[in-house]
């Protein structure tokens, strides 16, 4: 097996968590670096919206303003998420497809999720692969509730896959800042929500630190892929200045994050 990298826990902005993300995928797509495996934090919280999605039918934009909360469009598909600065873990791989010994979309959600269900049981907490159907992405779930979404993005035989592990969740902060077209009122959209995503506080009755929660992610990933992540790495200067360029030229900028497009050099 080709050895893998596990940077350092880190805790960013919006913008730079997906700048970061995609400095990575650019750099393992020259062969710069290797298959890397990567978990961070938001600070402040933040809203992720898909790569396709119209922001305007997925966020109360001005409520995300008034509270200080991020908003970024990512690279990857999928729906919109919020990033609690406080109750989340967010992982990303960046891998090569034939490393990873699979191009078929759902086959590989399911080969890297194996890391979040090792993570999980090492917590105390049952989860399984969810395959997901043609509206949502394949997710990891506890009894049918979600407790981690997942988003792709391929280029080059290369996928970039990052998603949610929630530590806890609190639905009226989350739907606060995330529009539900169908529902009349905040709680008609907590009384749905409350039966279909849950957290490892909520399945433990009991809070999960940190720490903890990142030891059990590496342990879990690192059974996973049968790989050894005895030592945390950070990323290479090629990778810090590509990620500030993206950063301020992409994913700090309203074209990107309003309408999906951008006039950044593929450099």
């Amino acid at each position: 097996m080709t050895p893998w990298r596990l940077l350092k826990l880190d805790t960013n902005d919006a913008s730079a968590n997906m700048a970061i993300d995609e400095a990575i995928m650019r750099a393992r797509i020259k062969g710069l670096v290797p298959n890397t495996v990567r978990f961070y934090r938001w600070n402040p919280s933040a809203v992720s919206i898909g790569r396709f999605q119209d922001i305007s039918n997925e966020v109360y934009l001005e409520t995300c303003q008034r509270n200080h909360v991020d908003i970024v469009r990512r690279i990857t598909g999928g729906g919109t998420v919020y990033h609690d600065s406080e109750d989340e873990i967010t992982y990303s791989v960046i891998v090569n497809e034939e490393d990873l010994g699979t191009q078929d979309v759902v086959v590989a959600y399911n080969t890297i999720s194996n890391g979040l269900i090792e993570a999980a049981k090492i917590l105390g907490v049952n989860a399984n692969f969810d395959p997901g159907d043609p509206r949502n992405c394949p997710n990891i779930a506890i009894e049918g509730k979600k407790i981690s979404g997942s988003a792709q993005f391929h280029k080059s035989g290369v996928l970039l896959q990052h998603g949610t592990f929630l530590l806890n969740v609190n639905l009226t902060k989350m739907f606060t800042f995330l529009k539900v077209p169908w529902a009349k009122t905040i709680t008609d959209v907590i009384c749905v929500a409350s039966e279909k995503i849950t957290s490892i506080k909520n399945e433990l009755a009991s809070n999960i630190a940190v720490k903890e929660a990142h030891k059990s992610l590496i342990k879990g990933f690192q059974k996973a892929f049968a790989v050894d992540f005895s030592e945390e790495k950070p990323l290479t200067t090629y990778e810090r200045k590509l990620a500030k360029t993206l950063k301020k030229e992409k994913y700090e900028t309203n074209e990107w994050n309003l309408t999906g497009k951008t006039q950044l050099s593929q450099r």
